[in-house]
């Protein structure tokens, strides 16, 4: 498991796999300065926080290899993002092509969400 380290001092778990994608979103966000709420749910709460360009984040990864990541999911994800309702951890969906491993580190910037991942599908 990893971390997710905000505000210096709060740390929320993470399986390293989701970590590691969250963290490609969450970065292509701050990178455009832009602010958004991030929740999440563990087995004995909900938390919502709001992330900014000046909130100072940490990651850390338990593992040492980076997971290979699921250009479905970072849709997914980039989506729920650019909701009203923010960043939300949804479920990792099948990828569209596992033997796909170059992933865009950055998203298009003009990515737009409906608030709800694949919306019509």
């Amino acid at each position: 498991m990893g971390q997710l380290v905000y505000d210096l001092d709060r740390a929320a778990e993470f399986d390293d796999r989701a970590l590691a994608h969250l963290q490609v979103i969450i970065v292509n966000k701050l990178r455009r300065q832009e602010s958004f709420p991030f929740t999440w749910s563990d087995e004995r709460r909900t938390v919502t926080i709001w992330i900014s360009p000046s909130t100072p984040l940490v990651f850390i990864f338990n593992g040492n290899r980076r997971p290979r990541l699921n250009r479905a999911w970072l849709e997914d994800l980039a989506l729920m993002a650019n909701s009203v309702g923010g960043l939300v951890v949804v479920p990792e969906p099948p990828a569209d092509d596992p033997t796909a491993a170059d992933v865009p580190e950055v998203l298009p910037a003009d990515r737009t969400g409906t608030g709800s991942p694949r919306a019509g599908s």
